[in-house]
């Protein structure tokens, strides 16, 4: 599989591609290296550079991680998109049967990681802070996994959206967990922890 192929496939032709990483063999080790560790490094990296590097600006006051906060928060940005996209995949495979889906832990995987694809790549947005609106582009991810859920898992048409939106409604739930936890280890300058 080509990264750059692969991407572009997922994004501009993904009726196509679905069908096409349906039935390419892979491994989880493979979809790793390969794919889902270079693309989660792309929001983690232009954050860093973003918020410690170039920093913003906000009704004149300019804001800047320092380098080690910095790198202590896109080293776990970064790992929390990898855990992230795991988990996706258990609650994916966990609730295929309850919408006519087949349970397979490597297509719930593929899903995950193919689903993201969006997401990843407009965390290039993110490198300059004023820009940083533009990764709602990110949200093309929730198409691209509405498309890609009835496929890979099998799960009936008519039952793809209400699969879609349950899987998406866990997401949400475990990323607010997963901010939570970034802001307690690497809070936002000025701002502090959050405390209950």
């Amino acid at each position: 599989m080509d990264l750059v192929a692969r991407v572009k496939g997922i994004l501009l032709s993904p009726k196509t591609e679905w069908g096409v990483i349906d039935t390419e063999p892979t491994t989880v080790g493979s979809l790793y290296t390969g794919y889902i560790i270079p693309l989660a490094a792309i929001p983690a990296i232009a954050g860093f550079i973003g918020m410690s590097v170039l920093g913003y600006n906000v009704l004149g006051t300019s804001i800047r991680f320092s380098m080690g906060s910095g790198i202590e928060r896109a080293i776990l940005q970064f790992l929390l998109s990898l855990a992230m996209t795991y988990v996706l995949a258990l609650i994916i495979d966990a609730l295929a049967p309850n919408f006519g889906g087949q349970k397979s832990q490597l297509q719930a995987l593929k899903v995950a990681a193919y689903s993201s694809t969006a997401f990843w790549v407009a965390g290039i947005f993110t490198i300059l802070p004023a820009l940083g609106i533009l990764a709602i582009l990110g949200l093309y991810s929730l198409y691209l996994f509405y498309l890609g859920l009835p496929v890979l898992m099998k799960a009936p048409q008519e039952k793809a959206m209400a699969y879609t939106v349950v899987v998406i409604v866990c997401a949400i739930v475990v990323g607010v967990v997963i901010g939570l936890i970034t802001n307690q280890v690497v809070p936002m300058p000025g701002y502090g922890r959050l405390t209950p």
